[in-house]
């Protein structure tokens, strides 16, 4: 029964998909970098460094997971890689600690996968959503797979530590500690940074090729793309130490649907859980007069299972509470001969699904397979019309990523409307049916099944059941009215998302001809590995 829904969804849905691809703007035309961005961007009159130069291939800006992936998986390909970032010390951060299954599987492609060993990761399997007493546990579809195919849950900056020393254990990468201050320019072509080292020294470092992956704070990235930067919310983090070290169902990340939004508790070491409390909007309660310890005792912890209440409020009134923005932002390139954006810097999302470093790593995985056939990058025109199909070939995993997280945050964080509560109802209630219905999305959520088509289909999927509920087993106007909120909810909550994702390259990319030649180009590379 409920195929034939989705069948019929697909065929109703088609013509919206066109109307509204009809509706969207073109992407705007580069115009020369110094009309865009001002004093941001240096002019050069130096001869840019090449190959024969002795000089680095590729300059990276940041050393965090794109950056370390990207440096590592170049420099085996052979080129000379320079990596300049920030702060090499290493970093504590309260996100980027959950790796999806489908994340692991690109570091395993990269050949990084020994980066999750020795800094005591655990094993992800699944989720375990809980709503007012009721557990749906969500497992990856992992059959198919080696018993070492999980997700990973980490300290941060230990994984990112372990990336760097991988990315600097090869000779052809020099990795150093600096503050880049701006792009270099010579005849419209970003030709290296400049930066600031370590001792305060003023340097250039010239490349045929920078890349640009300085993080979600990326000074930068308003060179290279239309930043559309927008702060959903916050999370709230604390350590919480459980007394058995073992969450109500283990090895699994756990998604409370409280109110007004999720909270979230997943394993970061074998005796540590991290607690994530998303707090919605642009203002947080205080931290420093109490009112954060206030909000977090009276009107966060009633609504944890029992297991965790009271570990929680411990840690609460320990009062080692830190904050973290959450930032999305659509993927909106100009196109730049000799530089190109990657990671936070270059896309972001919200972080609930835990797929940032996933599309990050299946970014670096596309970028090293385009640029590996390419002999040296002396010719940036040609570099960056080669590189157009990078962006149509990584939508299948970032648009999938990004849209799910986007439209699960608003669906797990309803609005005061009746229809908005009935949605997330539907949600859960689907979910804990199993089969196809709990194994789509979460092969979805963890990377393994990138199809936008889909997660369209799934969320659509339930809307109709939320709808099927309202109208059986006897339809009234209320309900009948009720229902109809509830799918103008639906589409409310995903077109906007699908809109800034991109309708033709999310779901026809085989009519943009980049996305042709840079299929083929990927193709002949996953040859390569293979036959290497």
């Amino acid at each position: 029964m409920m195929e034939e829904f989705i069948l019929g969804f697909f065929i109703a849905s088609l013509f919206g998909f066109i109307v509204l691809y009809r509706l969207l703007s073109k992407r705007p035309q580069r115009a020369s970098i110094e009309e865009q961005n001002g004093p941001s961007v240096q002019k050069s009159s130096e001869q840019s460094v090449s190959q024969k130069d002795g000089g680095p291939d590729v300059v990276v800006v940041g050393a965090g997971v794109a950056g370390s992936s990207l440096a590592y998986s170049l420099a085996k390909d052979g080129r000379r890689v320079q990596v300049i970032e920030r702060d090499l010390t290493q970093p504590d951060r309260i996100v980027g600690e959950l790796l999806q299954p489908g994340g692991y599987l690109k570091l395993v492609e990269l050949g990084m996968e020994d980066c999750v060993i020795g800094i005591d990761s655990q094993q992800v399997y699944g989720y375990a959503l809980y709503k007012e007493g009721k557990y749906a546990r969500l497992s990856y579809p992992l059959e198919e797979f080696n018993s070492d195919v999980s997700g990973r849950s980490f300290h941060h900056g230990r994984f990112i530590q372990r990336l760097r020393e991988k990315a600097a254990s090869l000779p052809n990468v020099k990795m150093e500690q600096g503050t880049v201050t701006s792009l270099v320019e010579e005849n419209g072509t970003v030709v290296g940074v400049k930066y600031k080292s370590k001792d305060g020294q003023e340097n250039t470092a010239k490349a045929p090729l920078t890349i640009v992956c300085d993080g979600c704070f990326s000074n930068l990235r308003r060179n290279l793309c239309v930043p559309q930067v927008d702060i959903m919310s916050h999370f709230v983090g604390m350590v919480v130490v459980l007394e058995n070290s073992r969450l109500p169902h283990p090895n699994h990340g756990h998604v409370i649907l409280a109110n007004p939004s999720p909270i979230l508790f997943y394993p970061i070491s074998s005796t540590e859980v991290r607690c994530l409390v998303d707090i919605p909007g642009q203002k947080l309660p205080s931290i420093s007069n109490g009112d954060m310890t206030n909000y977090l005792k009276t009107k966060v912890a009633d609504q944890l299972p029992p297991e965790l209440r009271d570990a929680f409020i411990k840690t609460v009134e320990k009062g080692d509470i830190r904050t973290m923005p959450n930032r999305s932002m659509p993927a909106a390139p100009v196109p730049t001969p000799g530089a190109i954006l990657l990671g936070d810097a270059f896309n972001m999302r919200h972080p609930l699904t835990g797929g940032g470093m996933t599309v990050a790593l299946s970014d670096v995985v596309v970028l090293r397979d385009l640029l590996r056939p390419v002999q040296d990058f002396d010719n940036a025109a040609a570099l960056t019309k080669h590189l157009e199909s990078f962006y149509t070939l990584r939508k299948p995993v970032a648009s999938t990523i990004n849209t799910l997280a986007g439209a699960l945050y608003k669906v797990f964080c309803p609005a005061p409307d009746q229809a908005s509560r009935e949605m997330r109802e539907a949600c859960f209630d689907y979910l804990s049916l199993g089969g196809i219905y709990s194994q789509g999305p979460i092969a979805l959520l963890s990377g393994l099944n990138p199809k936008p088509m889909s997660l369209v289909a799934h969320f659509f999927a339930v809307a109709i059941y939320g709808v099927g509920r309202l109208l059986l087993p006897f339809p009234s106007p209320k309900r009948v009215l009720l229902g109809a909120r509830l799918l103008s909810s639906a589409y409310g909550i995903i077109f906007p998302i699908v809109k800034s994702e991109g309708v033709r390259q999310m779901f026809f990319p085989i009519t943009i001809p980049s996305y042709n030649r840079g299929a083929t180009v990927v193709m002949k590379s996953a040859m390569f590995d293979m036959l290497g």
